[in-house]
């Protein structure tokens, strides 16, 4: 089979298409024929030594993945060859066979391509965490998302929109914020252009946001936390600005406001039946036509490097995968 290697850490021009032998699955394994494996942005800082896991060399990028099942391994129930399941780990996924425990599969219902499952497990994963297990978020909240065009931000536009908040969505462009006007966004903020804060507090005439998702960091997350209204919920999701921010503690005692940490991947295996739970509803609801799971790009094995190259320059929106 085909497999995308990273035999040391470097860019995605050090990346290498290589064949491996295919895989048997062991006690509890299945054996996966991939259709599509989905990037993340991590996948730029794990081929480059700088992500909290570094796999031993070789190792394949991408994490999540869908496709049919080809073989199981002894112990196995509930999965036979044919169905078709996405599936979820910390890298691995960029080749064109994945074995993987038979747990970390979650069967799809018909009606879903497996293009659009292949990135559904982290981006709405910890969206779904993130703003039901963590934040408690309420119907008729106001939710506000800052880079609300990447992969994360539209997970939590559509799923803050399915859980019945108004969605507020935060981008640095006109063409970003139009796109999440596409996916329900209720307002926008372009905070390229105009205060993040002062915009925030005009669009909630005072009040302020009941919860803030902000899986960016860097400059916006200040000005978006003195936002936030009388108790609310601060999301920490992420950095892809590059920057970890350091927050002035009285802004959080005078808010009377929580700022909470989502830690998604520690969490899927401390509660790996909560975690099944929400994957369910993820895959229930795609299928429904409820959330978008929106691919930006495809790109075959071959151009993997091409792919990376793209979640690099922030010009995705959506999901990029690729197709073996």
């Amino acid at each position: 089979m085909k497999a995308v290697l990273c035999t040391r850490f470097g860019g995605p021009d050090d990346l290498e298409l290589k064949d491996l032998p295919d895989p048997v699955p062991a006690t509890g394994e299945v054996v996966v024929k991939v259709a599509a494996a989905a990037l993340n942005f991590f996948d730029t800082l794990i081929i480059a030594g700088k992500y909290q896991v570094k796999p031993p060399f070789p190792f394949s990028p991408a994490a999540e993945f869908a496709g049919t099942v080809e073989a199981v391994g002894a112990g196995v129930t509930g999965l036979a060859p044919g169905d078709p399941v996405l599936g979820h780990a910390a890298f691995g996924a960029a080749r064109e066979k994945v074995a993987i425990a038979a747990d970390r599969l979650v069967k799809l219902p018909p009606g879903l391509a497996l293009e659009r499952a292949a990135g559904l497990t982290v981006i709405y994963g910890t969206t779904l965490h993130a703003l039901q297990d963590r934040a408690r978020l309420r119907p008729g909240e106001t939710l506000v998302v800052l880079g609300a065009s990447g992969g994360t931000g539209l997970a939590a536009i559509e799923l803050g929109k399915q859980m019945g908040a108004r969605v507020i969505a935060c981008a640095s462009s006109a063409e970003k914020l139009a796109f999440a006007r596409e996916h329900g966004a209720d307002a926008t903020v372009n905070y390229a252009e105009e205060d993040l804060k002062d915009a925030l507090k005009r669009l909630t005439e005072g009040r302020g946001a009941d919860v803030i998702y902000d899986p960016v960091g860097g400059p916006y997350t200040e000005p978006a936390l003195r936002s936030i209204a009388w108790q609310g919920r601060f999301l920490v999701i992420g950095f892809a600005a590059g920057e970890i921010p350091r927050l002035p503690l009285n802004l959080v005692l005078l808010k009377g406001c929580d700022v909470v940490g989502v830690f998604w991947g520690a969490w899927i295996e401390r509660d790996k039946a909560g975690h099944r739970a929400n994957m369910q509803a993820i895959v229930r609801w795609a299928a429904e036509g409820k959330l978008s799971a929106h691919v930006h790009a495809a790109y075959p094995l071959a151009r993997t490097a091409d792919a990376i190259k793209s979640l690099s320059d922030r010009k995705v929106m959506g999901k990029v995968v690729l197709r073996p």
